[in-house]
């Protein structure tokens, strides 16, 4: 990784602002962060510098949001998500780009159109068949290995179940400090992309990053729990049509 001009940290630090408004609970904006930081340090070392900027982010969002924790949900989705990290693993490098690219785009737009019309329809049953929450947990652990862009599924499963707005947060937080804190040996042994010099540029990262979690409390408060979600499902839209041009 090479010495980057003022204009690419500036964009560097921007989406690592982003990402902590993201983790202090405005979800759906993670596509932002992962597109920015790729543009800068190139996808796939982006990803090992993106980690630790989780794992803070997840530890402040555990932390802050403690008491608003339905572990029943991480029960479901958890060890889905560790299969779907395995396979991405040994399987990423036989997906190509554009296939990546197009297949997740696809399935996101499509997740977000159903769960708009979950939102509208005057039946409000929760789907409880176990295949939902395993296809939910199998693609956000694969994408989340592959390109950190496991919150779109996670997003749509939270959603889904009606949690309210800092039970989804506090539930999320500690689904992905779990998840993350798995994925770190891979990237450090197996992909090599957690490295000295990718930590030093993280480290430089962080401050953004805890700026963006301040921020990002402050935005939740003032945010209706139902506005909330009608935000989380257009963030996430919106990041599913930014990875398909992308």
């Amino acid at each position: 990784m090479s010495e980057i001009t003022l204009l690419n940290f500036t964009i560097a630090a921007g989406c690592a602002f982003l990402l902590g408004v993201s983790k202090s609970g405005i979800k759906g904006i993670a596509s932002l962060v992962v597109t920015g930081l790729a543009l800068v340090y190139g996808a796939r070392n982006s990803t090992g510098i993106l980690m630790p900027l989780l794992l803070v982010g997840d530890v402040f969002a555990i932390i802050y949001y403690k008491r608003h924790v339905q572990k029943k949900y991480i029960i479901k989705l958890l060890p889905w998500m560790v299969i779907g990290v395995l396979v991405g693993v040994v399987g990423g490098s036989y997906v190509t780009e554009d296939l990546f690219k197009y297949g997740m785009a696809s399935i996101i737009i499509f997740s977000v159109g159903l769960m708009y019309y979950w939102e509208n329809k005057k039946d409000q049953n929760i789907p409880s068949h176990w295949t939902f929450g395993s296809s939910m947990g199998l693609l956000a652990g694969f994408t989340t290995m592959i390109g950190n862009l496991a919150g779109a599924f996670s997003n749509i499963y939270f959603l889904a179940m009606r949690l309210p707005k800092n039970d989804f947060i506090g539930t999320a937080a500690w689904l992905f400090f779990l998840i993350n804190s798995f994925k770190v040996p891979f990237h450090i042994w197996s992909w090599k992309t957690i490295n000295s010099k990718s930590i030093l540029i993280s480290l430089q990262l962080v401050p953004f990053v805890i700026v963006g979690l301040v921020v990002g409390v402050y935005l939740v408060k003032k945010i209706e729990n139902d506005n909330y979600r009608k935000l989380i499902l257009l963030f996430t839209a919106i990041g599913g049509f930014m990875i398909l041009f992308n």
